[in-house]
């Protein structure tokens, strides 16, 4: 499977998911975490290091025309990302806090940007081997061990109806997303780490995950695209400050319907809400 980014030049999604595999090993690997904290004292540890070491050198032979911003590297000037037609956003592990409680639920995030849109993006779970991926019309998929490669499509949402399966943040748990959910009928919620949440809607298991407080681009942008191959959407819902304080009304803002864009000045996230199909 390979996308088209100009008349001359591939990017095959399959080179993705192997760079992808091995970031994976590279975090089981490693032995010593030497924990440090970042200056919003958000944990990092060596597997972090290791997985992007092994991303960034992946992602440079495969495709060196195409510049990388990754979450543990040092962060490009806006000045210079705007101008940007294709890049990388990558998370070498989504989930770090989860990594240290050793509970399993972190992944490894690459996506490709085209401009503001993700048009590829892999998911790699290192403690079970699942990938994720999928490229801009190509549809989506998951392969779990040695199994073949099975397409996903998101579940069928009526907001009306009950007995809906919602996703959300076993960290962030908000007012508003508290608010959301009472507004459905009877639903079920589950709690879960990292881009996981994303790609429960992507496999049909959920139906929508409301993430109603903070998140970085890299945390989503893989996930995205995945989502919206399944059949689903990510749409904003309202803008926030740093501090996870929302900018304007949240509900206003889900209601125009617009996606989630990237490759931003700030690389802070809208709260947004992932749909399956509707």
């Amino acid at each position: 499977m390979s996308l088209d980014i100009s008349i001359s030049q591939h990017v095959d999604c399959q080179q993705v998911v192997a760079i992808a595999r091995q970031a994976c090993e590279a975090i089981l690997k490693t032995e010593s975490w030497n924990v440090e904290h970042k200056a919003d004292d958000s944990p990092l540890t060596r597997a972090d290091k290791e997985a992007n070491a092994v991303i960034c050198d992946g992602l440079a032979a495969i495709a060196p025309h195409i510049p990388i911003v990754s979450e543990e590297n040092r962060q490009v000037a806006y000045e210079t990302r705007k101008g940007y037609q294709y890049s990388w956003c990558v998370d070498p592990l989504d989930g770090t806090k989860e990594f240290l409680k050793r509970n399993g639920q972190f992944t490894v995030n690459i996506a490709l940007l085209q401009g503001s849109r993700p048009v590829l993006g892999v998911v790699a779970v290192p403690v079970d081997g699942t990938v994720y991926w999928a490229a801009q019309g190509q549809g989506a998929y998951v392969q779990r061990g040695g199994q073949d490669a099975q397409r996903m499509r998101c579940a069928e949402v009526d907001l009306g109806a009950p007995g809906l399966v919602v996703v959300g943040s076993a960290s962030h748990l908000t007012a508003e997303t508290r608010e959301f959910v009472t507004e459905l009928k009877e639903p079920s919620f589950k709690q879960l780490g990292s881009s996981l949440k994303l790609l429960m809607v992507a496999e049909g298991v959920a139906h929508v995950y409301p993430r109603l407080a903070p998140t970085c681009e890299w945390d989503t942008a893989a996930a995205h695209i995945i989502v919206e191959e399944a059949g689903g959407s990510v749409l904003q819902a309202g803008l926030c400050d740093s501090k996870g304080k929302l900018l304007e009304d949240w509900k206003a803002a889900l209601a125009k319907g617009e996606s989630v864009q990237y490759n931003k000045e700030n690389p802070l996230n809208p709260f947004f809400v992932v749909y399956g199909k509707r």
